[in-house]
């Protein structure tokens, strides 16, 4: 359909966009006023073609509707030729800002980022704080569970057996121990209690032992099993090594019973001399003799407190 007379209808009541065309103006169609029909509607309408970007219109510049275009003053735009986001009412343009926005104004505000910190820190403090108290109910309730009839007892809280006697402990019994007291003794033997440091009741101990012929003599009771024992003897030297021999039973054994100065205790001092040495002995059940004697070829020199089986 053309803008024309194609009856008895105007142009303008033919088609109500023809005056947006040069063929339309020049048949006299007009714009319709206030807006369309439409109500709130505003009537910023322009010819096509008639709208300038980036640039002063000239006063030459043919207006639509047959108006005179007016030339405005430098830096302010024509209200004729204005877009309608420049108008008053108009939509704000992208480069407009909002009052109190950030950043980019030399008087403007940066964004809050304190607040949001803040904020952040808040919400993962309540999250570990929920997870703190749903962590401790179900602790709560797990420990109540343990209380409930029937319920299985932990491996801590089951009762331990009673520790019984091992089978060490079964065979292990007090072996026979004498002192200087008890010690049946040979000729020119006797004791005393000139010096300190034996264990035997009163301090005394066994002297006189250091010539040719002296001897001890021990009677074992109470060997419950016959077998290899440690004799051990408690005695003192004054600084020098000493030995005797040693009878079981009536028999020497192969190698004297060694009374060396193993902690280097000084010469001439008795007290400072008392150590402990040890030799092997075969024991039969019941009751075993044992002697010590200074024969030829032993060094003597040596008081005896105490002997023990062990």
């Amino acid at each position: 359909m053309t803008p024309g007379n194609n009856g008895a209808s105007t142009p303008e009541d033919d088609d109500p966009f023809g005056y947006l065309y040069a063929d339309g103006q020049a048949n006299g169609a007009q714009p319709p006023s206030g807006g369309y029909g439409y109500p709130n509607s505003v009537n910023r309408v322009r010819a096509v073609g008639t709208r300038q970007y980036g640039q002063q219109p000239q006063a030459s510049q043919t207006a639509p509707y047959g108006q005179v275009p007016q030339q405005s003053a430098p830096g302010r735009p024509n209200a004729h030729y204005a877009a309608p986001e420049t108008l008053p009412g108009g939509a704000p343009t992208a480069q407009q800002q909002v009052p109190g926005g950030g950043g980019g104004g030399r008087g403007g505000r940066g964004p809050n980022t304190k607040g949001l910190l803040i904020g952040a820190i808040v919400v993962v403090a309540v999250v570990l704080i929920g997870i703190g108290v749903a962590m401790l109910g179900g602790g709560k309730d797990q420990k109540d569970s343990g209380n409930e009839a029937g319920a299985a007892p932990a491996q801590s809280q089951q009762s331990k057996p009673s520790p019984s006697p091992s089978k060490g402990d079964e065979s292990k019994v007090d072996l026979p121990k004498t002192d200087a007291k008890a010690l049946r003794l040979g000729p020119g033997v006797s004791t005393a209690s000139d010096f300190k440091g034996a264990k035997a009741d009163g301090g005394v101990y066994v002297t006189g032992f250091n010539h040719v012929g002296a001897k001890v003599t021990w009677t074992v009771n109470g060997i419950e099993k016959a077998g290899d024992y440690r004799l051990y003897a408690r005695y003192s030297i004054p600084g020098a090594d000493a030995n005797a021999t040693l009878l079981v039973n009536g028999k020497a054994n192969t190698q004297p019973m060694g009374l060396k100065n193993f902690i280097g205790s000084p010469k001439g001092d008795w007290e400072k001399g008392w150590q402990t040495s040890w030799a092997p002995v075969t024991l039969t059940k019941g009751t075993n003799t044992i002697e010590l004697a200074c024969n030829e070829g032993n060094q003597c020199d040596a008081v005896l407190d105490q002997l023990w089986v062990q």
